[in-house]
């Protein structure tokens, strides 16, 4: 093969490659800002609700949807069900076939990031699942979490290349009010370490919550794993809690 046209069909090729992990990148966006959108809609008809239960046939990679939950009252109590797909009386019912096909969209692809919320409903033996509606503030969500563990967070370091979104590193603020101190490595249980993945790894792959919440990491950081530091690498300042 002539080498130029040999130089070419690789140059071509890796075009090819970095367009369709961009296009994966924005398929997975849209999913979460159609997931975004519907549970706006569902909130504003039922403030309580929390979880979309579905029944799903993998085969055909289609869903039914069942209705929707409310939070659970105790580690070993049920959710309660606020709406019952087919209850006319519900004002949820309007938007019923919305629902089934937004969630339908978010959950499409297999590598869809809205898999992560879904879990299996464990309060029914039948083919029953339950997709987390979203935060509405997912930095909220992050700082409340993190404070959990660490009281003084003022910020944390994320890294987008670890599990779609992972946190790296906690800057707590200093009891003098002077520098933070340096990164400490996170002190979280595994739950909230999941949790923290999930959310990060959204603000990562939606643009506006991209711009809105990550910033450069600060002059000097050192990689607490020793990873190399590159664009994936950002610091995500919390805003106050409540």
């Amino acid at each position: 093969m002539n080498p130029a046209v040999f130089d070419q069909l690789a140059v071509l090729a890796q075009q090819r490659e970095e367009l369709d992990a961009e296009r994966r990148r924005f398929e997975k966006a849209h999913c979460l800002a159609v997931l975004d959108h519907i549970s706006a809609r569902i909130r504003a008809l039922c403030p309580e609700a929390v979880y979309v239960a579905f029944a799903y046939d993998g085969k055909m990679r289609s869903l039914e949807l069942a209705g929707v939950l409310g939070a659970q009252p105790s580690p070993l109590g049920a959710c309660p069900w606020l709406w019952e797909n087919g209850d006319d009386e519900h004002p949820l019912e309007e938007i019923a076939v919305d629902i089934e096909l937004d969630v339908q969209t978010a959950l499409a692809p297999y590598d869809s990031p809205t898999w992560a919320t879904v879990v299996r409903n464990s309060a029914s033996d039948s083919n029953s699942w339950l997709l987390e509606l979203p935060p509405v503030d997912r930095a909220a969500r992050a700082a409340e979490l993190i404070r959990g563990y660490h009281p003084a967070a003022t910020a944390v370091i994320v890294d987008g290349r670890a599990g779609g979104g992972r946190v790296v590193g906690v800057v707590e603020e200093q009891a003098d009010g002077d520098a933070p101190v340096p990164v400490a490595r996170p002190r979280l249980s595994r739950a909230c370490d999941d949790a923290l993945t999930r959310l990060v790894a959204q603000v990562f792959l939606l643009p506006p919550l991209a711009d809105r919440h990550l910033m450069p990491v600060p002059r000097g950081f050192a990689h607490p794993h020793g990873s190399s530091v590159s664009d994936q690498v950002r610091l995500m300042p919390l805003p106050p809690t409540a």
